[in-house]
């Protein structure tokens, strides 16, 4: 259910600037991602799971207002970002 440490080293690879980049926002945002699609399967088996359900929502909460913060601050970033992660349909 959670993500491994290779996994976690994966997404960073793929989504920071430079070199020392472990908490960018993109890096952020695919880390909640990851961690959001784990949770979504989760719930798959495990419905009347509402305490897991509550902190699904705060990711994606979470999620939300970093995306907003990108949205803001740098659109061609934040334009890059959702094409990279599908978010948008």
């Amino acid at each position: 259910m959670s993500i491994t440490a290779e996994k976690t080293k994966e997404i960073i690879e793929n989504f920071r600037h430079h070199e020392s980049d472990t908490g960018g926002t993109e890096v952020q945002v695919a880390l909640l991602s990851e961690r959001i699609a784990n949770l979504t399967e989760h719930f798959k088996t495990h419905h009347k799971d509402h305490c897991s359900r509550r902190g699904l929502l705060m990711l994606v909460g979470q999620r939300r207002r970093l995306l907003n913060y990108l949205k803001r601050s740098d659109p061609a970033r934040y334009r890059g970002l959702i094409e990279r992660l599908n978010l948008r349909k």
